[in-house]
């Protein structure tokens, strides 16, 4: 059976890098080192603030238009609270997914928690959100601050602000008190399967949580669920999705890339 798994392995490495190279094959040639012929790429022009969106970014959220986004229940309009720059859930409204799906991607949003909510509201009760990508791959948002001065609100590891829920706590709690914009700059790689679903390429993502790296460019097990050992199961393609935990939670300044797949091809 030993012999048996490990041939499996090498099968499913085997298939990993045939899909790749014709990924590469697609959209790039090989190339000797330093070659001149080798096209640059595309000029674009970089933001003056960090946090802002660069020229080539979709802009998701500007703090009045929510046309890129629709609700997960019925695909109508948004049912969210718009005012100030700023949308908030409101509760029982239901999930708003973008309507348009993305692949590999770097996002940026930034997300604010109030500073008066009652000290017996505790744990995963405590202003819950999430930020899914693909509508699966869930990065949490809770009120996780702590110093001397604040009660720390205990909850399991893997979901606390900035975990990739139920599968990794972020290396740091970077979290900003209650009251504060906090922010996350996300690098995602989709995961891909081949023509029998098997998963040959798991996801990857790397998080800046308030412009501190808190996962470094970790592999996602599977779709992110409650109490659910995380599995994959073939998709393409998928929304940016944000939850209605039934918490008002605030979001702004939302802008996305979407990326290429990046094969890196030198010839011999």
């Amino acid at each position: 059976m030993k012999g048996k798994s490990i041939l499996t392995k090498v099968a499913v490495c085997l298939l990993a890098v045939a899909l790749g190279l014709a990924i590469a094959s697609s959209t790039e040639t090989g190339y000797t080192v330093h070659d001149k012929t080798r096209p640059n790429p595309l000029v674009i022009t970089p933001a003056e603030r960090f946090g802002q969106p660069p020229s080539d970014a979709i802009i998701l959220f500007d703090g009045k238009d929510t046309s890129q986004w629709q609700s997960e229940k019925d695909k109508g309009p948004v049912k969210w609270q718009v005012e100030n720059g700023y949308m908030e859930v409101v509760k029982k409204t239901g999930d708003i997914r973008t309507v348009k799906e993305f692949g590999n991607c770097q996002l940026h949003i930034e997300w604010w928690v109030p500073p008066d909510v009652d000290p017996k509201i505790t744990d995963q009760k405590r202003s819950n959100s999430g930020v899914f990508f693909m509508g699966r791959y869930e990065v949490q948002m809770l009120d996780s601050y702590t110093d001397d001065n604040y009660k720390t609100n205990k909850t399991y590891a893997d979901g606390q602000a900035a975990a990739i829920y139920g599968q990794y706590p972020p290396l740091v709690n970077a979290c900003r008190m209650p009251g504060q914009w906090q922010s996350y700059d996300i690098s995602f790689l989709r995961p891909l399967f081949d023509d029998k679903g098997l998963c040959i390429r798991p996801a990857r993502i790397t998080v800046l949580y308030n412009g501190v790296v808190v996962h470094n460019n970790v592999e996602i097990k599977g779709t992110t669920e409650h109490k659910k050992k995380a599995q994959y199961s073939p998709h393409d393609k998928g929304p940016i999705r944000l939850q209605d935990h039934g918490n008002p939670i605030r979001f702004r300044n939302i802008w996305i890339r979407e990326l290429p797949e990046q094969p890196y091809l030198i010839a011999d």
